[in-house]
């Protein structure tokens, strides 16, 4: 099986290609373009370094949220475009399950993607099994203080989040440091993910490949705040 797999819910973008067990093309970018300027020549790369075209392929897996909403759609746009024309199957990866999938070992993954405002993505997942053992979230980094505290084995936090996450939990016994540089979202961790979903009769057809956003975006909060204020006014009229 042949899987095309792609990043783009927060500040990186990444590319990876898995046939069947075997990786044979990764690629990061992390130089402060957009993902709609670098998403499709890193694709267009991967395939004709593995001497593969879109017919090749046999899965496409993309990160569906959460994660940055323009990154979401931009990711799934250009996989729904490449899936489309030979209904290609589709893997619609949490990006909090690719980030433990990205990571190998011993002990509990906490993937924590930058949700602004002093907030995270967050999901914890057992290292080495890959097991989830909390649902995807949007809260404070500071909500994450039980589960931390409760884990009973070494714990990593991985994303562009994580530096929130060790600033707040760095000395918390238990907490494990991870470089910078490994705390990235691996484009090997969504095709593996998006592989696992594969075995599991997860993948859906490209037309049902949709974003999960879990939070309202700034303008709906605004709009929904804009609202609540006129009927506090019109209630105290």
């Amino acid at each position: 099986m042949n899987i095309l797999a792609v990043d783009t819910a927060g500040k990186t973008a990444s590319v990876a290609i898995l046939r069947d067990d075997v990786l044979l093309y990764e690629t990061q970018c992390n130089n402060g373009l957009t993902h709609s300027e670098t998403l499709l020549p890193m694709i267009d790369t991967a395939l004709r370094t593995c001497g593969m075209t879109v017919a090749d392929l046999d899965l496409l897996g993309a990160t569906n949220g959460p994660g940055s909403f323009t990154g979401l759609r931009i990711g799934l746009s250009v996989i729904k475009g490449l899936a489309l024309p030979r209904q290609i199957p589709c893997a619609p990866v949490s990006t909090m399950a690719a980030l433990a999938y990205g990571m190998a070992g011993q002990g509990t993954v906490i993937g924590a993607q930058d949700a602004r405002r002093g907030q995270v993505y967050w999901a914890a997942f057992d290292l080495a099994s890959h097991a989830r053992l909390t649902p995807d979230a949007a809260e404070p980094a500071a909500a994450l203080a039980e589960f931390v505290q409760n884990c009973k084995k070494p714990l990593f936090f991985v994303g562009d989040g994580a530096a929130l996450c060790y600033n707040i939990y760095g000395q918390v016994q238990g907490v494990a440091p991870c470089p910078a540089a490994l705390q990235v979202l691996r484009g090997a961790g969504v095709a593996l993910a998006a592989k696992a979903l594969w075995e599991s009769g997860d993948c859906v057809p490209p037309a049902a490949l949709l974003p999960d956003y879990h939070r309202l975006s700034q303008a709906e909060r605004e709009r929904a705040e804009r609202e609540k204020q006129q009927g506090e006014q019109t209630n105290a009229i």
